[in-house]
């Protein structure tokens, strides 16, 4: 049987770091209640993330070239969904094309047999895929797949979605763009958890080329991990002023139970000691913890995932990409890796890899 591997990752963020502008900003939504405003402030300095990035400039004055934060989000009177789609329409694309472009495709971007895209944070139609084939000069006959509102845990299911074409098709050479921008659905409240929710996510987008070249990650096996009695945990759903997401505080518990029951199951029977690489998506400090403790792993085991929530915090589907794309540019052949990514569901969607020798 044909195996896929990814070849190479690209990722791109927008340009402004919105971090320090959001603690701010949801330090003024809390200024009426001043427990919930000091807890808020221990979380900041507990979260782990420095920077987030967005297309919304926080400059104190608006510029030319970026749509102003402050116009956009005006207390009182937040943007309808219509507008933070139209905002997506705008500069979604511009991401997209950048991250591609990084990946330094040359005349080998007219040999892209398939496309696949996953964002749960902005759709339009004719969209991004039809964007990036005028924008990335890919062939108008490549065939295009779009997977939307899955979440954070979508890049494993088009990484999944993407090994399947190799193998029956081994000549195809597959395009897998995670895109999303996360900070455009902000929502005017003075719900702590709701609060702490927006203190995690920002923008990004990764793309990555896989093909069956004996180049990169060799992809081994894909598992769904479905925890029980936990769809409420992680919600996420389309309402008249943006996209609303529930992200309960029992999330790390229930990922810290549910891994540790079903690791032999996730590694297919591998000890935990035999995996060199572990991508864990970084959906914030307390989950890698909770997958820290699960697995017994040590500290230096998530490095590249902490690092990943440091400089860019959560965002998405893209995130694990951003992760595997440290450990693509550094590993070892023969290297045995496990990535898993959590969303709504709750599901772990976990892979099994290895660097090719």
């Amino acid at each position: 049987m044909t195996e896929a591997y990814i070849n190479r990752i690209a990722t791109a963020v927008p340009p402004h770091d919105v971090h320090r502008a959001f603690v701010a900003f949801g330090h003024s939504l809390l200024e009426a209640n001043q427990r919930k405003a000091i807890l808020f402030g221990r979380m900041v300095e507990r979260a782990g993330i420095e920077r987030r990035f967005s297309h919304l400039d926080v400059s104190p004055v608006p510029n030319s070239h970026s749509p102003w934060a402050y116009d956009f989000y005006v207390r009182g009177r937040f943007p309808s969904t219509g507008a933070r789609m139209k905002l997506f329409e705008a500069h979604a694309p511009e991401l997209a094309a950048a991250a591609v472009e990084k990946l330094a495709l040359g005349s080998g971007r007219a040999r892209v047999t398939h496309l696949v895209i996953t964002c749960c944070t902005g759709f339009s139609a004719p969209g991004l895929d039809l964007e990036l084939v005028a924008r990335c000069g890919l062939p108008g006959s490549v065939e295009r797949t779009m997977v939307g509102f899955m979440g954070c845990y979508a890049a494993i299911n088009g990484l999944k979605l993407a090994r399947h074409i190799v193998r029956s098709e081994p000549a195809a050479r597959v395009l897998l763009l995670n895109l999303e921008l996360c900070s455009l659905h902000l929502q005017e409240t003075d719900d702590l958890d709701a609060i702490l929710s927006f203190l995690i996510f920002g923008d990004g987008c990764a793309a990555a080329l896989v093909t069956a070249e004996p180049v990169g990650f060799a992809m081994d096996s894909f598992r769904a991990l479905l925890v029980p009695e936990s769809r409420e945990l992680i919600t996420w759903a389309i309402g008249d002023n943006g996209f609303n997401m529930v992200l309960s505080g029992q999330v790390p518990a229930a990922i810290l139970d549910a891994i540790r029951a079903q690791s032999a199951d996730i590694l297919k029977g591998a000890p935990i000691p035999a995996i060199d690489l572990w991508a864990v998506h970084p959906g914030g400090r307390s989950v890698l913890d909770a997958v820290e403790r699960a697995l017994e792993l040590k500290p230096a085991a998530l490095f590249q995932s902490r690092e990943i929530l440091r400089r860019f915090g959560n965002m998405s589907s893209a995130t694990v990409m951003f992760v595997l794309e440290s450990m693509l540019a550094d590993h070892a052949p023969g290297a045995r890796g496990c990535a898993m990514s959590f969303g709504p569901g709750l599901i772990a969607e976990t892979m099994l890899f290895h660097g090719a020798n």
